[in-house]
């Protein structure tokens, strides 16, 4: 199963200093994704992927981005897993989160 590439949604309180702070670290914003204003941004060093969200999420999110998100979640619900927000439509992007034993926050999301 490709789970695609990996990347970890902080939930951040200031992103200005956020962003500065990962910038110092030597990660770059990807200048479509989201913005200061936005409060979102998807930063980038090498293959590390962080995007940090201001006033978005309650917890961090752990995020796959698969080709196939509803593939995934059938084999999680055929597997015994509960999903808290399934997927939508019969094609096209689309995403499902679920939490973990310890309930930390998954996403798949298909773009």
């Amino acid at each position: 199963m490709d789970l695609g590439q990996f990347s970890v949604s902080l939930t951040v309180k200031d992103i200005a200093k956020s962003k500065a702070f990962y910038e110092t670290l030597g990660f770059k914003a990807h200048p479509e994704c989201g913005s200061i204003k936005d409060k979102w941004l998807i930063l980038q060093k090498d293959s590390t992927v962080i995007g940090l969200f201001e006033g978005m999420f309650e917890s961090n999110i752990l995020t796959f981005n698969p080709t196939d998100v509803r593939t995934i979640e059938k084999h999680l619900k055929n597997n015994g897993v509960a999903i808290d927000t399934p997927t939508k439509g019969e094609s096209g992007p689309t995403h499902c989160v679920l939490k973990d034993p310890d309930g930390n926050s998954i996403m798949f999301d298909q773009f």
